[in-house]
């Protein structure tokens, strides 16, 4: 298959994952990562645009695949790359676990920067965040806390 042809298939099944699902389309939140990467580290982002046309593309292309995990996986990966870090995954009551494939489609996940300074960075945001999840959300990525 050529690049072109793989590109629009993993587009095509990435759009209907998304639409399957009501799942939030994750790749604004990525752009954002890979432009900060761009600046910080250009070998770090060299990683992620590799990562994206050789794993990304194929293993979304391909019809035994998930292609919203694997999509969120590649966001683990900008994460990863942005900060050191841990990824997990938050429920719906707001406990928080080691991200593991598959993740469940309605939890939040997250990646914590070894840095207690830095705000966390998005992974994957469900459709709804619970109130659990969206205290969670405001504390560690946007850090404010309501009384």
């Amino acid at each position: 298959m050529a690049d072109s042809d793989l590109r629009a298939r993993a587009d095509e099944r990435f759009a209907a994952a998304l639409a399957g699902t009501g799942a939030r389309d994750p790749r604004d939140f990525y752009r954002k990562q890979l432009v900060a990467l761009k600046a910080r580290d250009r070998e770090a982002y060299q990683r992620a645009l590799a990562y994206f046309d050789e794993r990304l593309i194929p293993a979304v292309a391909r019809d035994d695949s998930d292609a919203l995990g694997e999509w969120l996986e590649y966001g683990r990966v900008l994460a990863t790359l942005v900060a050191p870090g841990r990824t997990v995954q938050i429920d719906a009551y707001g406990r928080a676990s080691d991200y593991s494939r598959p993740v469940p489609p309605d939890a939040l996940v997250l990646h914590l920067p070894e840095r207690t300074n830095e705000p966390a960075v998005i992974v994957g945001i469900p459709a709804t965040l619970s109130p659990a999840q969206r205290a969670n959300y405001d504390l560690l990525v946007r850090q404010q806390q309501a009384l």
